[in-house]
């Protein structure tokens, strides 16, 4: 982008739920790339997307595609990356906007609250995490008698070896083992036509004064270049 001259930078982290592990992470980066650069462009960075309306419809579409081919379950778990509880402590709004997100799908799904549960997955080390596990609620809903559940991983814009081993492995057995019948992953958007619109939608909604006004620093180079100065 330096070496193409960009005057303008749009950077949209593919986490639809702010943490500062995540998103801020991405920032720091990006800032600490552009500290290596003699003139910094003009900067936006989305921070989240966890309710537009296209990642809403997109989850809730996804969702019933599946139906279409495996039948609805007796319960659908929205299961999210975990984070320790002392970041929520703190104030990050991770856990709050995944609640939103789960509960914005479900309003779209008109699902009745006894149908769906939102989770968190991929803990490790001694400290308390965001809860209910997603590995612990799959083993108790087996054993209370739930005998179909699918789950839906919404904060992963594509599948990933935690998707597709820790949630559709590992947490399938324990959901068998337990007593269920049926365990169904429910794929993250990844190129689903609906995932691409969202992300059309997204830069649209943040760039779109930018089609229209040229970048400000075209005039002086514009100028210099019609004075004789070369590229």
């Amino acid at each position: 982008l330096r070496e193409a001259g960009a005057r303008r930078i749009l950077v949209l982290p593919l986490y639809p739920q702010y943490s500062a592990t995540t998103t801020a992470s991405t920032l720091d980066a990006v800032s600490q790339e552009l500290q290596q650069w003699r003139w910094v462009p003009e900067l936006r960075f989305v921070n989240h997307y966890h309710d537009h309306p296209a990642y809403i419809r997109a989850l809730a579409d996804s969702i019933q595609a599946a139906w279409q081919t495996t039948g609805r379950p007796d319960k659908l778990l929205f299961s999210f990356h975990g984070l320790p509880q002392r970041y929520l402590n703190a104030g990050d709004p991770y856990f709050c906007e995944c609640h939103k997100t789960a509960r914005l799908v479900a309003e779209q799904l008109q699902l009745d609250a006894t149908l769906w549960e939102t989770t968190f997955q991929s803990r490790f080390g001694p400290e308390p995490w965001l809860q209910p596990y997603t590995d612990h609620t799959l083993e108790k809903l087996a054993k209370q008698g739930t005998e179909h559940v699918q789950v839906i991983c919404p904060g992963f814009a594509a599948d990933c070896l935690e998707t597709l081993e820790e949630i559709n492995q590992q947490n399938r057995v324990i959901f068998l083992t337990a007593g269920g019948k049926t365990f169904h992953y429910i794929p993250a958007l990844n190129t689903e036509p609906g995932h691409i619109q969202l992300m059309a939608d997204v830069i649209q909604q943040h760039a779109s004064d930018w089609l229209t006004i040229p970048p400000q620093n075209d005039k002086p180079s514009e100028r210099a270049m019609a004075l004789g100065a070369k590229s």
